[in-house]
């Protein structure tokens, strides 16, 4: 991903800003969609399935509960530096809210979108990545042993 965000820079040529100055809203922004299509990328490489199939399990992996969870697990590992993005994004007034989480959940699902922008624009994509498989094996959510086993039970619905 840092290679994309080099060809992304040069093709377009887009200035290089500070992360650290963009609002916390902003950050998680961006950081939603990273997150994404980290997420999409993992569900789609436990193999071929139906769409509403894909779609349900990054949906589960995305939303504003699992986010919170994530962040819950992995909050001890977080840099002194990457805990203040978090709580920047967390404590961001935002004038919306997801209709399915609590506000509780929601707060601290931005302040992880936050933290994903963050990395993100700052190059850091390898550390996003490594928090969100660290924050998946803490949670059980990437247990090799079930993912092995739906790939196969997927690959005989196709």
């Amino acid at each position: 991903m840092e290679e994309s965000l080099m060809l992304l820079k040069e093709k377009f040529h887009l200035k290089d800003t500070d992360a650290g100055q963009y609002s916390p809203l902003v950050l998680a922004y961006l950081g939603d969609a990273a997150y994404e299509i980290l997420i999409r990328t993992i569900v789609v490489s436990e193999g071929n399935m139906q769409v509403n199939k894909l779609h349900k399990k990054s949906s589960a992996l995305v939303k504003a509960a699992a986010q919170a969870e994530f962040l819950m697990a992995i909050e001890d590992d977080l840099t002194e530096e990457e805990h203040a993005v978090y709580k920047r994004g967390r404590n961001a007034k935002s004038f919306s809210m997801a209709k399915n989480a609590t506000m509780k959940d929601y707060r601290m699902a931005t302040g992880f979108e936050a933290l994903m922008g963050y990395l993100y624009l700052s190059g850091r994509t390898e550390r996003m990545v490594d928090l969100v498989a660290l924050a998946m094996t803490k949670t059980g959510k990437a247990d090799s042993g079930d993912m092995e086993k739906q790939k196969e039970e997927n690959s005989d619905e196709i």
